[in-house]
């Protein structure tokens, strides 16, 4: 049987190990060169249009 302080040092390894996963994926999810071509459709989806001087309230 696990005793307590097994399961206490097992759940602190396994939440860091998670974490540092984490934030090791957003790294390399931020630095990632992205080399997708975009359709005239999502190209227009992605750049916001200005409004001709109208603001919706």
């Amino acid at each position: 049987m696990i005793s307590d302080s097994q399961l206490y040092s097992l759940a602190l390894f396994l939440g860091g190990a998670s974490v540092l996963l984490i934030v090791l994926y957003h790294y390399l999810e931020i630095n990632a060169e992205n080399t997708d071509d975009l359709s005239e459709e999502r190209k227009a989806d992605a750049v916001p249009v200005k409004a001709a001087g109208k603001v919706k309230s």
